[in-house]
């Protein structure tokens, strides 16, 4: 074949090869107009999402346990700890005497004296009417009667019996006897009192209710006198506004800090509804959160107080759900994705959305695990388009070849050529 047959040769099949290709792309419906060049996807995957809140906090004690102290009913003697000591619940804190027991002491005391007098009254007054009563019967005749006895004897001495006088001093016997023996019990009982606060005034001590490390001794008795903190340690931070609208007592917490090599772990115990400072239009308001730290056995690696840890709050997690990458949803009145077929197609299917955190999105409807779907692509896509992918070199292989018929052979190398 000469030169010109060749070049003639050539011209015409390149002129065959662009009308082919202008045919197929004019053609209405055309499955090249249709056919889309897809570089990136991915497979709905079974995962576990996490929407967390990041933020920091700081190692304090779970408890501050102030002691007061009443100075205008008590008085001070001495404290029985130092700053820094680590006590049990029971130790004790610190002595002081009650001007209150004082007083109650002196008004049990005169009332004690009271009672004794009348004692001392009474058996003077029972020994007059048995001096008297006695005298009735002797011989040497009838004594001359006290003016007390005759006083209070309800009968006539002069007129009636000896019987009857002496049973009426038998009577006025036993009735002074009842008296003795009531102010006798009284006076028991006032020793009682007196005993216990006795007691009590000698060295009234003041214990710890709780364990802990004395923080602070205010020697001028301003209250709170002394501060004691748990050996327990918490979390403390603060929250935003934003944060609060997510944030939940009970929620799990994970810490590090650079003093631990262990990631502390823990819930959130405490989040306070006032902002830590007086709420302002001019900032953003911040509210102050506790979190617990679960203890790791008997053993646990000491916390440094005022130590910085980096904190991630979990607020919602779902584990073992269909997942998908953010950008791979598209929105219009409804969310959706675009599933590939083993067929060669794209299709749109609409979703049910669940969660969406750490850029992923739950599924709650849609696409299942395992499916194929398209990531965000660089040109509009039609429903039901055919689509194809860049050659994996590394993934040609002779035996793969041999699996195509000869059609799809032919469909797939004029795919590849068009859409190119």
């Amino acid at each position: 074949m000469s030169g010109k047959w060749k070049i003639a040769a050539v011209s015409i099949a390149s002129i065959v090869l662009i009308a082919v290709n202008i045919y197929l792309l004019e053609k209405k419906e055309s499955k090249v107009e249709r056919t889309i060049f897809v570089e990136n996807w991915t497979k709905v995957k079974k995962d576990t999402i996490r929407d967390t809140i990041q933020t920091n906090g700081v190692i304090k004690p779970v408890e501050v346990y102030d002691i007061y102290f009443d100075t205008k009913k008590n008085d001070f003697k001495k404290f029985l700890v130092k700053e820094g000591d680590t006590i049990t619940a029971g130790s004790s804190l610190f002595e002081y005497e009650t001007t209150e027991l004082d007083a109650l002491k002196a008004d049990l005391e005169a009332e004690k004296t009271a009672a004794e007098g009348e004692i001392a009254g009474i058996e003077e007054y029972i020994g007059k009417l048995r001096a008297y009563q006695g005298s009735l019967t002797s011989d040497s005749g009838i004594a001359a009667i006290d003016e007390s006895v005759e006083k209070n004897l309800s009968t006539d001495l002069t007129t009636n019996s000896t019987d009857l006088i002496k049973s009426n001093i038998e009577q006025e016997m036993y009735k002074q006897e009842l008296e003795r023996n009531s102010l006798d019990e009284k006076v028991k009982m006032l020793d009682a009192k007196l005993s216990s606060i006795e007691e009590q005034s000698n060295a009234i001590v003041t214990t710890s209710e709780a364990d802990g490390v004395v923080k602070n001794i205010n020697k001028n008795l301003k209250n709170p006198i002394i501060s004691i903190v748990s050996t327990n340690m918490a979390i403390e931070g603060q929250f935003s506004e934003e944060e609060m609208k997510k944030a939940e007592v009970g929620m799990t917490i994970k810490a590090s800090s650079s003093d631990s090599k262990k990631a502390l772990k823990g819930t959130i115990g405490r989040i306070h509804s006032y902002p830590a400072e007086e709420p302002s239009l001019k900032k953003d308001n911040r509210f102050p959160f506790q979190a617990l730290i679960e203890p790791e056995g008997e053993v646990t690696e000491p916390l440094l107080v005022g130590s910085k840890v980096d904190l991630t709050v979990i607020t919602n997690e779902k584990a073992g759900v269909p997942s998908v990458p953010i950008e791979a949803v598209n929105y219009q009145k409804n969310p959706y994705i675009y599933k590939l077929t083993k067929k060669g197609y794209v299709d749109k299917h609409y979703i049910t959305k669940g969660l969406k955190a750490e850029g992923k999105q739950e599924i709650i409807k849609g696409p299942s695990v395992g499916d194929v779907i398209l990531l965000k692509p660089d040109v509009a896509v039609k429903n039901h388009s055919n689509f194809i992918t860049p050659i994996q070199f590394e993934k040609v292989k002779v035996p793969t070849y041999k699996k195509f018929t000869s059609r799809e052979k032919v469909r797939y190398l004029l795919l590849g050529i068009l859409e190119k």
